[in-house]
């Protein structure tokens, strides 16, 4: 027995949500967790970070449980989102301590918390609030798991903030007295005592600034190369797409469509002006020529409305000769055909069709694939038929299943569009307001232009479908990819004002901020490569896709962008 269809398709993925969720949100802790390890080495710190985005996660659920929102395809990616994005203030705020203490060792804990506090906060808290702006902007969309994704999001990534500008600083002054004097101390003199050569970080930033030109030409280089992947970006709305082409729904709706009309329909809707319109033998023979160029489609299995029904009543009257298999010429004979259906035993059917005033009709086309280009090339041939139809005053309009994946294809288009309008409008206001300065806000976005420029080249070249899930990924990118710009020009600037040594800020802000960027990007990377494991492809996608963006946007701030920032260092 094979089951197939639409409702099958979006039950069977109701059913595997949330075992992917499941299975992937404590995977993702465990990987966070390992890689947090490496980085702050010490039990307490790691305990405390976790604590903080696992519980910016379940208030996330909490809130949806309550408010009675259901969990979307587009979902199970919350747990991983919330845990990789959630870790990043609490990288930044313990990278500014342990940088305080190596520079002030004379200072008490207290003291130090407190100035790093001052030092972090403002850049923390405008990370924060454009990583929101980044997902608040998909409430412009129209589909509504999009909106939801984006509100709940947004929630947890404040929630997160704010519990590590609490928790962090609590638990660090909680720890120090159960555990006795931090040794880094220690460790800092003897490692500035010994000899050394100059960090990394010093000679990456004059490395770069040697190598400007080649920075300027390969950033253009990969820009074009993105231009040409984005013009052939397509948008997909399939729900077998979803799943492995191996899996048992993806081969028993091929099974289906080899060997019957096919499981998606698309409705054609003929609307008339007068009664009996769908009577008269004109109008109908069009209907036929309609279904029948229609068929000539590889991808039209079947199709039946009014006009199927007349010719196999017509060729059935009149002793099934091939000849007869037509549209009557007579509208008295359509007539009489049609009363006598009525009059059988079954004449509920052809209220399938038409209505009782035969005023409109439907014509049913079964398609053997749910893609939006199937689809949209089907409703390309029916085009052509419009003016025909209104000579007779019929108008065409659409409907089905295959038309509504259609149209939310092309929700998905617009609200990506607007919701990226937004994103990045939003983002350059907060970080001009940070700043005090719109080229510094200018400045803030080239790394995330160049990140979305690459994330959809790369579907392009790659032939990646837009879909539900890889549409949020540049909101994603757009409020991520922005912290590191902030962190970096943030520490530059003061830097600069400190010192007016253009040269040290530039070498100390690639020094520190470098460092805690490349540590953040590591574990963000870290977390968004789970979702290979999701047994959703478009969801694998995104995690490939998202990690890109990071890694894109960590190499644009320490090139390109740092290149810009000191080229603009007298007038920021």
């Amino acid at each position: 027995m094979y089951v197939a269809g639409r409702p099958i398709v979006e039950g069977t993925l109701a059913e595997l949500g949330p075992k992917d969720m499941a299975r992937m949100g404590p995977l993702v802790l465990l990987v966070i967790a390992f890689v947090l390890f490496l980085v702050l080495k010490k039990a307490s710190r790691v305990l405390t970070t976790l604590f903080v985005v696992m519980a910016s996660t379940i208030w996330v659920f909490a809130l949806m449980s309550i408010l009675g929102i259901p969990l979307y395809s587009v979902s199970i990616m919350l747990p991983v989102m919330l845990v990789a994005i959630g870790v990043a203030y609490a990288i930044h705020l313990y990278g500014q301590v342990d940088h305080y203490r190596r520079e002030h060792p004379q200072d008490s804990l207290s003291e130090t918390i407190e100035q790093s506090l001052r030092i972090i906060g403002p850049p923390a808290l405008y990370a924060a609030l454009t990583t929101v702006a980044g997902f608040i902007a998909l409430l412009t969309s129209r589909v509504y798991p999009v909106k939801y994704f984006g509100l709940f999001t947004a929630f947890g990534v404040a929630v997160s903030w704010l519990l590590t500008m609490v928790l962090v600083p609590a638990m660090l002054l909680v720890t120090q007295k159960k555990t006795g004097p931090d040794p880094i101390k220690e460790v800092t003199i003897k490692t500035v005592a010994a000899p050394s050569k100059r960090p990394f970080g010093e000679r990456f930033a004059d490395g770069v600034s040697r190598n400007s030109f080649a920075v300027y030409a390969i950033t253009a280089v990969i820009i074009a190369v993105s231009l040409f992947g984005i013009s052939k970006v397509w948008i997909n709305s399939s729900f077998l797409a979803n799943f492995e082409k191996n899996s048992a729904i993806v081969q028993t709706d091929a099974f289906v469509n080899r060997y019957f009309g096919g499981t998606s329909t698309v409705n054609i809707i003929l609307d008339g002006t007068e009664f009996d319109t769908f009577k008269n033998p004109e109008v109908l023979s069009l209907v036929d020529r309609l279904q029948t160029v229609l068929e000539q489609h590889t991808m039209v299995g079947d199709s039946f409305s009014l006009a199927t029904y007349l010719k196999q009543i017509h060729f059935a009257m009149n002793a099934e000769q091939p000849e007869y298999r037509v549209i009557p010429d007579s509208a008295e004979l359509v007539a009489q055909y049609l009363l006598l259906y009525e009059m059988s035993g079954d004449p509920d059917n052809l209220w399938k069709v038409v209505d009782p005033d035969f005023l409109s009709a439907n014509v049913t086309v079964q398609l053997k694939s749910d893609d939006s280009r199937t689809i949209s090339a089907v409703l390309e041939t029916v085009e052509p038929f419009r003016a025909e139809f209104e000579k007779y005053g019929v108008t065409i309009n659409f409907a089905g299943s295959g038309y509504k994946a259609l149209v939310f294809s092309d929700l998905i288009l617009s609200g990506q569009v607007t919701s990226l309008l937004l994103s990045v409008g939003i983002v350059f206001f907060l970080v001009a307001l940070l700043f005090r300065s719109f080229l510094v806000g200018a400045i803030a976005t080239i790394p995330v232009l160049i990140s979305m420029a690459v994330n959809f080249g790369i579907m392009g070249l790659l032939k990646l479908p837009l879909t539900t899930s890889t549409a949020l990924i540049s909101s994603i990118a757009v409020g991520i990819g922005v912290d590191y710009a902030i962190h970096f020009i943030s520490h530059y600037r003061e830097r600069l004002r400190e010192t007016g040594n253009e040269t040290d800020a530039a070498r100390y802000s690639m020094s520190l901020t470098g460092k805690a960027v490349l540590l953040n990007a590591v574990i963000v990377i870290s977390g968004f490569m789970v979702m290979t494991f999701s047994v959703f492809p478009p969801n694998r996608q995104v995690g490939l896709l998202v990690s890109l963006n990071m890694l894109v946007a960590f190499i644009s701030t320490v090139t390109i962008m740092f290149l810009i920032l000191r080229k603009s260092s007298r007038i920021i």
